[in-house]
């Protein structure tokens, strides 16, 4: 059982990867594919809504789906859907085909994006530990991989649609590949009900699950509207306020990113050893400074710090909050970590939009603030893992130490 489980980790580590590198290779393509369609920038950001539109469908869809079927059969198909869907964008012409392509391709993104989290919760359950941040670590590897294969290509001259289809067939060969070495079926509720739970009625239990998953969603969704603003605004903030050069401006975004991934490959150790509240809470309280120093300072060393501060607090927060909607209730984790998912997919499309709207009312670094409030009520929130997620960890733990 040991060997099976270390098997199923390594396995997800795979599919985490090989979604990061599916939509990065749509990302660094939207360059070419916009400029071939002929679409401008506004329309381009109008489309992205479908493709945030299809994911959201596609996670409600794959998380009810997981749950019904188990992860060995819904992961696989939906890294295969992924991979082929992939070369759709690369083969509009018009706005049109792309409008459509973008919403097939967000919806088998979504697929694969919640069924492979759903089964990460159920690896972390097996564990008896915390591993839900290294799986999203890895993801961001998937991102960078993207990068460096779509320069690759680009320099070798390949059109987008051929670089895409090669990505993707080699992403439905990696799904098929590594199916076997999931987790079958998801692991019995039975032995999860903490003695307080047990006392409460099935009624009482079920709402008192539903509250706190939907508490999780909205401060998944704050989280991630806080990353999407970074994505898109870090560099534009250097530029545009700090004036910095292009090349330097484009930093604040790497800063942002390596901060990100450094924190969630060290975020695990600090969960078994502080817990997931003290995670999101302290994350999210450093994330505040850090955007704070964004906003206010005049310097460019103080951007740069702000940045990174900013993204080692908020690495490790989405991750808690998937696993906590994950260990919720596990016969229905699929389904709980597809309402986080999908609502802080929300916020993550919404972040860049509410930023760019508020620019046009005050200077682009006071925006910022919004993300400091954003961050400061995260942190206040941040009891609602106390009352469960923590709890199931240590219940869990203690089941594996026998």
């Amino acid at each position: 059982m040991e060997r099976s489980l270390r098997t199923a980790r390594v396995a997800t580590y795979v599919y985490f990867v090989l979604c990061g590198t599916l939509m990065g290779t749509w990302v660094v393509h939207i360059p070419a594919i916009e400029e071939r369609v002929g679409i401008s920038h506004a329309t381009l950001g109008g489309l992205l809504v479908l493709l945030g539109l299809g994911a959201f469908t596609g996670m409600q869809v794959a998380g009810r789906l997981t749950d019904r079927l188990g992860a060995r059969v819904v992961i696989p198909a939906g890294g295969v859907l992924c991979g082929a869907a992939l070369v759709l964008p690369g083969l509009a012409r018009d706005p049109w085909t792309l409008a459509a392509a973008l919403l097939v391709f967000g919806f088998c993104n979504g697929c694969l994006d919640v069924s492979m989290n759903a089964h990460a919760v159920h690896v972390e359950k097996a564990y008896g530990r915390p591993v839900m941040s290294g799986f999203h670590a890895t993801f961001s590897v998937g991102g960078v991989l993207a990068a460096l294969v779509g320069a690759g290509a680009a320099s070798a001259g390949l059109n987008p649609a051929t670089g895409m289809a090669a990505m993707g067939a080699a992403g439905i060969v990696i799904a098929l590949a590594s199916a076997r070495a999931l987790l079958p079926t998801a692991p019995a509720a039975a032995d999860t009900d903490s003695a307080e739970e047990t006392e409460a009625s099935p009624v009482d239990t079920r709402h008192s699950i539903a509250g706190r998953v939907r508490l999780l969603a909205v401060l998944a969704l704050m989280v991630m509207l806080c990353e999407g603003a970074a994505n898109d605004w870090s560099a534009l903030h250097l530029k545009d306020v700090l004036g910095a050069s292009g090349s330097t401006a484009a930093f604040a975004y790497g800063t942002f990113a390596a901060a990100m991934t450094a924190g969630r490959l060290l975020a695990d150790r600090l969960v078994s050893r502080f817990g997931s509240m003290a995670i999101l809470r302290y994350g999210a309280a450093t994330a505040a400074v850090g955007i704070t120093f964004v906003a206010l300072g005049p310097w460019m060393w103080t951007a740069f710090a702000g940045w990174a501060l900013f993204g080692l607090g908020l690495s490790g927060c989405v991750p808690q909050l998937f696993s906590a909607a994950g260990h919720a209730d596990p016969t229905a984790a699929g389904a709980n970590v597809s309402r986080v998912a999908g609502l802080g997919y929300v916020g993550m499309l919404a972040g860049p939009a509410v930023i760019g709207w508020l620019a046009h009312l005050v200077a682009l670094n006071h925006t910022f603030i919004l993300l400091t409030l954003l961050c400061v009520t995260t942190a206040a929130a941040a009891g609602v893992l106390r009352a469960g997620s923590d709890r199931t960890h240590r219940s869990e733990m203690a089941r594996s130490s026998h």
